[in-house]
């Protein structure tokens, strides 16, 4: 009787006023919770479930959802005075389900996929290109030859022979998928696939192209022309709109990737935008102050090092790193480290000054004699 009936907002626990999306979440819930692939044998739960989805059957439909808002199981008419009775008679549950949970759940239903295959776009390639530290900086212009797809120039990519043409497959009349229906435990439940005979095209090929073998597409290698802008950074790519594979049934080509690898630098090092430079250094320039050079990648700076500098210093030259790939005006810094140079060989002259300094200075030199640490490790 309709009178028995719960209503059907009750059922999926929702409000009257409830959007689609509250009704969609609520349906969805309940399904994960009472499928019966989840319940064996449990024959509440799949009453549950029946319920529940008689329920977003009218409530997800907004024709039915407003009859049934307007006069409630007595819409549908019925048996015993009215009221919707739930059959599964041409109820997709596996487009619903696979619209929930993914491909998996439509293969309860019979058959996966079922979607009529039109216009898509292209796949994206990908490659690499190698540049220089200094091409990094300055940016560069490369050629690189990658393999594509094309369009079948001898078929113009219908992949049918010349002079024929590509029939519309009257399994599907050409919609790529088929319909059928089998018994479950809902009743009769109507399901989609793929169509076997074209496999989703919709079309049949009887002659094939003798070039691309039907395929309608051919591989080349192609050469484009790649400009690599001042201040990438390894690892960045660069996007070739429209350079990438051919779409199916006319949709756009797909984008060439390209991503930049660049080979290190004897000298200088990047972070960010920053460089990063060690700059070996005399003892005595250090002491007494000097004027020196600093390699930069645009030209050698004049610096001022201070009398008593110590090594490690590091001398910042504002603006003198990276230029910024979003923003032209913005740029990196260079920061120079002081490291003092030691030198290996000395002359007796020079000997001779550097023990008249030490002991000028109250420094006790003892060469050729050990030190603390090697004198303390002799008496263990």
């Amino acid at each position: 009787m309709a009178d028995n009936k719960r209503d059907y907002y009750e059922v999926l626990g929702v409000s009257k006023g409830a959007s689609d999306d509250e009704i969609k979440k609520a349906y969805r819930k309940m399904a994960k919770k009472y499928h019966p692939d989840a319940n064996p044998d449990n024959a509440a739960a799949e009453a549950s479930f029946k319920e529940a989805s008689e329920a977003y059957e009218v409530l997800s439909d907004s024709k039915k959802k407003a009859q049934y808002d307007q006069f409630g199981h007595s819409a549908f008419g019925g048996p015993g005075g009215g009221g919707y009775t739930y059959s599964g008679q041409g109820f997709d549950m596996g487009d619903i389900f696979e619209s929930f949970f993914g491909d998996g759940f439509s293969d309860i239903f019979g058959g996966r996929g079922g979607r009529r295959r039109g216009p898509a776009r292209g796949a994206d390639v990908r490659a690499n290109v190698s540049i220089t530290f200094e091409e990094s900086f300055f940016g560069v212009t490369k050629n690189i030859t990658v393999p594509v797809s094309e369009n079948c120039d001898t078929c113009s990519g219908s992949g049918a022979k010349p002079g024929t043409f590509a029939e519309t497959c009257k399994h599907c009349q050409g919609s790529g998928q088929e319909r059928y229906q089998q018994q479950s435990i809902f009743g009769t439940v109507t399901s989609v696939r793929t169509c076997h005979i074209c496999r989703g095209e919709g079309k049949i090929v009887r002659e094939p192209c003798p070039t691309c073998s039907g395929r309608g597409k051919v591989r080349r290698s192609k050469t484009f022309e790649v400009n690599i802008p001042k201040g990438i950074d390894s690892g960045q790519s660069i996007r070739l709109g429209g350079k990438g594979e051919p779409g199916d049934k006319g949709g756009e080509y797909g984008d060439l990737l390209v991503a930049v690898s660049i080979a290190p630098h004897p000298h200088f090092r990047r972070r960010d935008m920053n460089i990063y430079l060690d700059i070996p250094i005399s003892f005595t320039k250090l002491t007494l102050g000097a004027e020196i050079d600093i390699p930069t990648m645009s030209g050698v700076e004049k610096q001022i090092v201070k009398a008593g500098t110590q090594t490690g210093t590091t001398i910042t030259l504002k603006g003198k790193g990276f230029p910024s790939v979003r923003n032209p005006k913005a740029s990196g810094d260079l920061y120079a480290t002081l490291n003092v140079q030691i030198p290996t060989k000395l002359s007796e002259s020079q000997k001779e000054h550097l023990r008249a300094f030490a002991a000028d200075s109250g420094e006790v030199v003892e060469e050729g004699k050990k030190g603390f640490f090697s004198k303390l490790k002799d008496k263990k």
